[in-house]
C-alpha cells in the first residue's frame, strides 16, 4: 500500500488515540489527534484531512454529529467511524450521515490500513475533480477561454491589463488557436462592453467589396449601390471592431485604414463627408507581418499603428498540459448540447489526445471531441473515435511510441523534453517555460542522456 496522506484521529480514549497515532505515523501518514468531536471540528479546516477516523461515543460532540457538521468543513475527506458499541442500527445511521465505513474495536490494523489507502485515493480523486470544475468555471467566465498552462495564464493576465485601455491590439497566432475568443475577451472586459463588438474576416471579401464593407458607401457610388450603406466602422461606434486576417487587406485599403488609426476619421466610398467615430480596433493574423513588409505586401507604418499592444496565442502543441482540460470541457459542452450521456475518455483515448500533434490547434480538438461525443455509444470515448496518429508522428527522438501501454515515466519525460526542444528551436529556456520545469533540469537531463547514449 502506498504511504502518505493526512489522517485525523478522533477518540476520547487517550491510549487508543495515541496507539493509532504511533502505528499510522510509522506507516508514513501525517496525523492529527483530537479528543472529541468539538476539538476535531475546530481543527478540520486548518488540517484539511484526507481521512477522519472517529470514535462514535464521545463527550460534547459525538461521532455522528461530527459526521453531519464535519463534511461541510472537509468536503473531500473520507470519514470512518470506530466504536466498541457496534450494532446494525448505529452502522446504518453512520453510513447514512456520510461515513465511508464502520469498524468495531479492537481494530484489525491490516484491514484499517487497506481501508485508509482506498479512502485517501478516493479523497484525492474527489479534490482533483473539484479543482478541475473550479478551473473550468473560472475559464468559462473569461469568455470560454480554457487554459491552465503558464503561457496561457500570462496571456490572460495581459488581456486583463490591456482590456480597459483604448489601445489598438494585434493578436498573432496560428489558425485555430482562438484569436477571436481573445478579441472578444478584450471587448467584454473593457468599458466598451455595452457597445457593439463588430467582426470582419478580411480574407472573405474581394477588394471592391471589402472597402465598402469597412467604410460604407453612398448611394450611386458604384453600379448596384442603390442606397447608402453604413460600414463596419460606423456600426462599431463606441465599441470594438475586430479585423481577422488583417494581413489580407489590399494595399490601397491599407492606406484608408492607416488614416483612420491616425485621425479617427473616415469617408464612405463615393462620399465627401468626413465622419468621426469612436472605435477600438483589434486585429489578428496568422502570418508574419514583418516578412510581408520586407516583401512589400504590407505597409510598415500600418503595422506599427496596429501593433501598439501585441498578444501571441500559443499553439496547442506548445501547451500539451491544457489538452485534457480542454477535452473534458468540450465533452461537457457537447454532451449537454447534443443531449448525450457522455462523461469522459478512456485512459487510452486521453493518452491519444495528449500525444496527437493537433496541427489545427484548439479548433481541431473541438471538432474532434464534438464528433466523438455524437458517435459515442457509451459514457466514455475510446481512441477509435479520435484522430489517428500516423506511424512515427507520436514518436520522439528516442524512438519511443507514446501509445505503447507500459511506457515508463522516464521515457515519457525524455520524449516530452526532446519534442519540446524541437518545437522551440532548441532553446532550453523556452522549453522550460513551455513544460513548466526549470532550465537547469532540462540541461541536467540532456547531459545524462548524452552520457547514456555514448555508453551504448
Amino acid at each position: 500500500m502506498a504511504t502518505g496522506g493526512r489522517i485525523m484521529i478522533v477518540d476520547d480514549e487517550d491510549n487508543a488515540r495515541e496507539a493509532l497515532h504511533d502505528l499510522l505515523s510509522e506507516e508514513g501518514f501525517e496525523t492529527l489527534m483530537a479528543r472529541d468531536g468539538q476539538e476535531a471540528l475546530d481543527e478540520l479546516e486548518g488540517f484539511d484531512p484526507e481521512v477522519v477516523l472517529t470514535d462514535l461515543k464521545m463527550p460534547r460532540v459525538d461521532g455522528l454529529e461530527l459526521l453531519e457538521r464535519g463534511r461541510a468543513l472537509a468536503p473531500h475527506a473520507t470519514f470512518v467511524v470506530m466504536t466498541a458499541f457496534g450494532s446494525i442500527d448505529t452502522a446504518v445511521e453512520a453510513i447514512r450521515k456520510g461515513a465511508e465505513s464502520y469498524l468495531t474495536k479492537p481494530l484489525d490494523f491490516d484491514a484499517l490500513l487497506a481501508l485508509v489507502g482506498r479512502a485517501i485515493a478516493r479523497s484525492r480523486l474527489s479534490a482533483e475533480a473539484q479543482s478541475l470544475r473550479d478551473r473550468l468555471d473560472r475559464a468559462y467566465r473569461f469568455d470560454q477561454i480554457v487554459g491552465d498552462h503558464p503561457s496561457m495564464q500570462r496571456l490572460l493576465k495581459t488581456v486583463g491589463q490591456v482590456a480597459s485601455s483604448r489601445a489598438t491590439v494585434l493578436i498573432r497566432g496560428e489558425s485555430g488557436t482562438g484569436k477571436e475568443l481573445i478579441a472578444a475577451a478584450i471587448h467584454q472586459n473593457s468599458r466598451r462592453k455595452d457597445k457593439p463588438l463588430v467582426k470582419l474576416n478580411c480574407a472573405s471579401l474581394a477588394e471592391s467589396l471589402l472597402e465598402s464593407e469597412l467604410f460604407g458607401h453612398e448611394k450611386g457610388a458604384f453600379t448596384g449601390a442603390s442606397a447608402r450603406r453604413v460600414g463596419r466602422f460606423e456600426q462599431a461606434d463606441g465599441g470594438t471592431l475586430f479585423l481577422d486576417e488583417i494581413s489580407e487587406i489590399p494595399r490601397p485599403i491599407q492606406v484608408k485604414l492607416l488614416r483612420f488609426l491616425q485621425e479617427r476619421e473616415l469617408e464612405r466610398v463615393g462620399g465627401n463627408e468626413t465622419l468621426r467615430v469612436d472605435v477600438r480596433v483589434v486585429a489578428a493574423t496568422n502570418r508574419d507581418l514583418r516578412q510581408m513588409i520586407a516583401d512589400g505586401e504590407f505597409r510598415e507604418d500600418l503595422y506599427y499603428r496596429l501593433n501598439v499592444i501585441e498578444l501571441e496565442v500559443p499553439p496547442l502543441r506548445a501547451r500539451p498540459s491544457d489538452v485534457p482540460l480542454l477535452a473534458r470541457y468540450f465533452v461537457r459542452r457537447f454532451a449537454e448540447e447534443n443531449d448525450r450521456d457522455v462523461r469522459g475518455f478512456t485512459d487510452e483515448a486521453m493518452q491519444a489526445l495528449v500525444h496527437y500533434p493537433w496541427p489545427g490547434n484548439v479548433r481541431e480538438l473541438q471538432n474532434a471531441v464534438e464528433r466523438a461525443v455524437v458517435l459515442a455509444t457509451g459514457p466514455q470515448i475510446g481512441p477509435e473515435l479520435l484522430p489517428s496518429v500516423e506511424p512515427g508522428e507520436a514518436r520522439g527522438e528516442a524512438g519511443l511510441s507514446l501509445l505503447i501501454p507500459g511506457i515508463t515515466m522516464a521515457e515519457l519525460e525524455r520524449v516530452a523534453i526532446e519534442k519540446t526542444l524541437d518545437a522551440v528551436g532548441g532553446s532550453t529556456a523556452k522549453a522550460a517555460e513551455v513544460l513548466g520545469i526549470s532550465r537547469r533540469k532540462i540541461q541536467y537531463r540532456l547531459r545524462e542522456w548524452a552520457a547514456g547514449d555514448e555508453e551504448e
